[in-house]
């Protein structure tokens, strides 16, 4: 567990650069789970971004809750990324919601995957208009990492904060068509602050 944990922040660093904070949080009958802070910029842009990162998730694959045994080796790995622009909102208290998105696999025997919703049940930092996110697709910022002995790779899983309004109409219409509709509209995910898509 912890050898695969090391190569997990080592490909963190390889592709976002040095943590520049961390904050670990355990929850009862779990493992620790750490959420890494990377500051900087993205495509050439001068406004600066935040990344979050989780370290932990990825220590145990994750396993149907219909299996009588988990297996230990085999199974998804997988850390969660969330990307804002900096200094727009207080992020950095998403570090618990982000702490406890990552332990669920554990404590609710649930497989994260892309086109799953993940509520918070809480905003994400305070006045936040998000409650929940929407699991994109990885290998775009952190590229998945092949692991020995039979182990899956651990995949680095983006996450789309969605309001109230975009969660329940994604639920109807699934995660393609969110994504459609942000796409149409130029939505920048990125912005801490920004309303729901128009969804009529």
């Amino acid at each position: 567990m912890e050898k695969v944990l090391a190569l997990v922040e080592a490909r963190l660093r390889t592709a976002l650069g040095e943590p520049d904070a961390r904050a670990s949080v355990t929850f009862l009958g779990t493992d620790r789970i750490e959420v890494l802070r990377f500051t900087g910029t993205e495509n050439g842009e001068d406004r600066p971004v935040v990344r979050y990162a989780t370290l932990g998730m990825s220590a145990r694959p994750m396993s149907d809750p219909t299996d009588l045994v988990a297996d230990p080796v085999r199974g998804p790995r997988a850390e969660l990324l969330l990307t804002v622009r900096a200094g727009l909102a207080d992020t950095d208290k998403a570090l618990r919601p982000l702490a406890v998105l990552a332990a669920s696999p554990q404590v609710e025997g649930v497989v994260v995957a892309p086109g799953a919703s993940l509520d918070t049940g809480e905003p994400l930092w305070p006045g936040a208009p998000f409650t929940s996110v929407l699991v994109a697709e990885p290998g775009g910022l952190v590229p998945d990492l092949e692991l020995d002995g039979g182990m899956d790779p651990v995949r680095f899983l983006p996450l789309l904060p969605m309001t109230p309004n975009e969660a329940a109409w994604k639920r109807v219409h699934g995660a393609q068509a969110l994504e459609e509709r942000w796409l149409a509209a130029a939505t920048d995910l990125r912005d801490p602050r920004r309303a729901s898509v128009r969804l009529d």
